[in-house]
């Protein structure tokens, strides 16, 4: 028979099955809540907080930021944490205190975001120097990770001097500055040279307070251009322009330097406010005009390489840093001045006779022309150019009184405008001829001791004016074209190609109209002069002597005057010879374009 065991002091009348905690009272279950809620941390949603591991799946890591209930954080999220255990303590983001399931969402992705431009904007506020990883080059400089965020780091903002290769910072950690931060497109600039700026400041000042000029420094070549080289001298540079390079000439500094080069430079000046430096490479070496040498006189002959070509002259380098001019009028014995070009480029290896030289002020003036004799002073120059012997020349210059042929290097002679045609007029040698081209000439006058030598080129042929005087004679009708017209006169061609003027006056034709130009009327000839070469005519008089001779009083006038004159001859060129082969001979130089 069994026993029943009672429990003493239990009140069973109290128990019931009204639900576990039924049995308090409302003063006791408020306690007791207020007791559990003081255990719970105020958390807040869309903030980061503080979690601690309290366990790790596969999947997942469970943490407890100290709320009511555990968070969940895909394990993916703590790859940068390998040895991740229960206990250690991390930053998450509350993305929601309770979702449908009643679960706490936790992000620890969105939290390292958060928490890294966070990092980011007080840097840039409070000036701090952050480590930063350099991942890769982009164009124009790098790409640097600063707490998981890419950041630009500018090529100008590496380093105080030109980087030309940037491949050598990528892998390697770097110190930078925040010097900007654009939220809109979540992009972060920053520098490296502000710091190099501020350790090379109180260097380059040092630097500056014991400058002198004539102070001899060592420097690097950081920056190559046309006009020269800036050097750094160790946190200041300094300008070494391309002619204090080197005493001779060159065209880039490249010729004789190189980047990042040391060099031993003299400081020429500075300007202490703007802070710029002159530097000169040649002043360390002695001037090459020092060293010339005593054999080299007036007189004598010398070889180099022209330097350079100007409109006046070129230059002859007999040394590097030794120059003489070759003046354009020094390089031929030819009287009229041509381009240098002509004559000499630069890079060409010639020899030359020094004129002048100056050791005193470095200069020097040397001639081509003077290697060879002198064309005027030859012998046979009097008996080759006599008054009446036949040339050819080149025409090198038109002027409004005449042109220069060129007979020989170094012979010039003048053709007149005057001396180019007989029956012509020509107001500019260039309506006859034109530079470059060949003309025939005779030799007028030759004077050697002035060096001149007058040429003539209708003097080839006989003047045909002489002709002219017994075929053009007052009185004679020819039938000529009014070629223009001015206030006072008008100009016709003649027979034969000459010219003729007519007065306005003496245009009327028979009709009452005027002659105009372009119309081939009959005109008669009122007076020849051979010495002014010009001859009046008119048409007017042709019509109105015939009317005359009409009258009766003049015929019968006639006929008691055995002397009077029947109507004018007119002369036809088939009745002189000389004029048959005068037109022949007029008519083959129109034919070369004479």
């Amino acid at each position: 028979m069994s026993k029943t065991q009672t429990l003493p002091d239990f009140d069973w009348d109290k128990a019931d099955n009204r639900g576990f905690g039924s049995g308090y009272s409302a003063e006791e279950r408020n306690r007791l809540a207020e007791l559990y809620d003081n255990t719970l941390a105020q958390v807040n949603e869309k903030e980061v907080v503080i979690g601690t591991v309290v366990g790790i799946t596969d999947r997942e890591i469970i943490l407890n930021i100290g709320f009511k209930s555990d968070g969940l954080v895909p394990a993916s999220e703590f790859r940068d944490l390998p040895d991740l255990k229960i206990g250690d303590e991390v930053e998450v983001y509350v993305e929601n205190q309770e979702d449908p399931n009643g679960q706490l969402v936790l992000s620890r992705k969105k939290a390292k975001v958060i928490t890294a431009w966070q990092k980011i904007q007080r840097a840039l506020d409070e000036d701090l120097v952050i480590e930063g990883f350099v991942k890769r080059r982009t164009k124009g400089g790098l790409i640097v990770d600063i707490y998981s965020i890419e950041a630009f780091l500018p090529g100008s903002q590496i380093d105080v001097k030109p980087i030309r290769d940037f491949d050598v910072f990528v892998g390697k950690k770097m110190e930078v500055k925040v010097v900007k931060i654009n939220y809109a497109n979540d992009n972060v600039v920053v520098s490296h040279k502000v710091l190099i700026e501020k350790d090379l400041e109180a260097q380059r000042q040092q630097i500056l307070n014991n400058l002198q000029k004539g102070q001899v420094l060592e420097g690097v070549i950081k920056n190559m251009t046309n006009f020269g080289v800036f050097i750094d001298l160790g946190g200041v540079d300094g300008l070494l322009h391309i002619t204090d390079i080197s005493w001779g000439r060159i065209s880039h500094p490249s010729e004789l330097l190189h980047l990042d080069q040391k060099v031993n430079v003299v400081v020429l000046d500075f300007d202490e406010d703007k802070k710029r430096i002159s530097l000169g490479m040649k002043q360390l070496q002695a001037h090459p005009w020092d060293s010339l040498e005593e054999t080299i006189q007036v007189g004598s002959k010398v070889k180099g390489r022209i330097v350079n070509v100007a409109d006046y002259g070129a230059f002859l380098e007999i040394m590097p840093g030794v120059e003489g001019l070759i003046h354009v009028s020094e390089m031929s014995w030819s009287q009229h001045l041509r381009n240098p070009q002509d004559f000499l480029k630069v890079g060409d290896e010639v020899e030359a006779v020094v004129l002048t030289l100056d050791r005193n002020d470095r200069k020097m003036s040397l001639g081509i022309k003077q290697l060879t004799a002198d064309p005027w002073s030859r012998t046979e120059l009097v008996e080759k150019y006599a008054v009446g012997t036949k040339h050819k020349g080149v025409v090198r210059n038109l002027t409004n009184f005449g042109l220069f042929l060129e007979l020989e290097e170094g012979i010039d002679g003048l053709v007149h405008v005057s001396d180019l045609s007989w029956t012509k007029k020509i107001k500019h040698p260039s309506d006859f001829i034109k530079v470059g081209e060949e003309l025939e000439v005779v030799v007028l006058e030759l004077d050697v001791e002035n060096r001149r030598l007058a040429l003539g080129h209708k003097q080839l042929e006989e003047n045909p004016w002489d002709t002219f005087e017994d075929v053009f004679v007052p009185g004679s009708v020819h039938r000529s074209t009014i070629l223009s017209k001015n206030d006072k006169l008008a100009t016709l061609e003649l027979p034969y190609g000459i010219e003729g003027f007519a007065a306005l006056k003496s245009l009327q034709k028979e009709d009452g109209s005027w002659a105009d130009v372009g119309e081939t009327l009959e005109f008669k000839v009122l007076e020849f002069s051979k010495d002014e070469k010009r001859i009046m005519l008119s048409h007017t008089k042709t019509w109105q002597e015939k009317g005359e001779d009409r009258k009766p009083e003049k015929r019968q006038a006639a006929a008691k005057t055995p002397t009077a004159s029947k109507e004018p001859e007119r002369a036809t060129l088939g009745d002189l010879d000389a004029l048959a082969a005068l037109k022949e001979q007029m008519e083959g130089r129109s034919a070369k374009g004479e």
